[in-house]
């Protein structure tokens, strides 16, 4: 096969440490999916749940068991052969990017979730200043998970192996083997030159939103919670 050829010489304890990470993986899934399925049922059996947050605790149990089928049909694509490839077995990046996906909304509506049931909603006055800040908010939340997904494109192609400078990608800032595919698009999604330099571009925009936040929410008189979610994001981004 081709993974016998080009791991020929891969030894016994290599190979017990991938399998070791994976098997650990599958189990922790599990281990995640238990802890969300187990108390709700016993919670809803008990009478603990509001009906708003029935439906909230049904969807995040129902996204817990697809993420769980998410993954089992990424790792089907590393394991398929492809007669024609010589390169290394590696699983779709499309189908790592939906799994990644996938986990990031799971995780973010179950943060969300607790914080809403933990932490009493602030009433602020409507301002115009406010409202614009709670749509700059959301776009840069939408900038963020966008980067986040480009970053499993790079790693689904080891796009991060193609070059090793910065700012600059080698010798320019633009590489010549920017748009080598045809048609265009496939470049966004198959092309490692162009997966890496999309990461970097949405990298740099996504600091870049999260200090223009940062600045514009100093404008505003804001609880003492709020300023320190924001102040968190701008070193959460900065450390990143």
């Amino acid at each position: 096969t081709v993974l016998n050829s080009l791991n020929h010489d891969m030894t016994l304890a290599e190979f017990k440490f991938i399998w070791y990470m994976e098997y650990s993986h599958r189990m922790w899934g599990r281990v995640v999916g238990l802890a969300y399925i187990l108390p709700a049922a016993y919670f809803w059996h008990r009478g603990w749940l509001s009906p708003p947050l029935k439906g909230r605790v049904l969807a995040l149990c129902g996204l817990v068991c697809f993420q769980g089928l998410l993954g089992w049909y990424m790792v089907k694509s590393g394991l398929e052969e492809k007669p024609d490839s010589y390169d290394i077995p590696r699983v779709s990046q499309y189908r790592l990017a939906a799994h990644l996906g996938s986990a990031l909304v799971l995780y973010s509506a179950s943060l969300w979730t607790g914080l809403s049931l933990l932490l009493p909603r602030h009433k602020l006055p409507e301002t115009h200043q406010l409202l614009r800040l709670k749509q700059y908010a959301h776009g840069t939340t939408a900038l963020i998970f966008l980067t986040a997904l480009s970053g499993a494109f790079v790693a689904g192609l080891d796009a991060g192996l193609v070059y090793n400078s910065f700012p600059k990608m080698g010798e320019r800032w633009i590489p010549d083997d920017l748009l080598a595919f045809s048609p265009v698009l496939r470049n966004i999604f198959e092309n490692p030159t162009t997966v890496q330099f999309d990461h970097r571009i949405l990298g740099i925009a996504s600091v870049t939103a999260v200090t223009a936040l940062y600045l514009f929410s100093r404008k505003i008189p804001l609880p003492r919670r709020t300023r320190m979610a924001v102040t968190s994001l701008l070193a959460v981004a900065c450390m990143q």
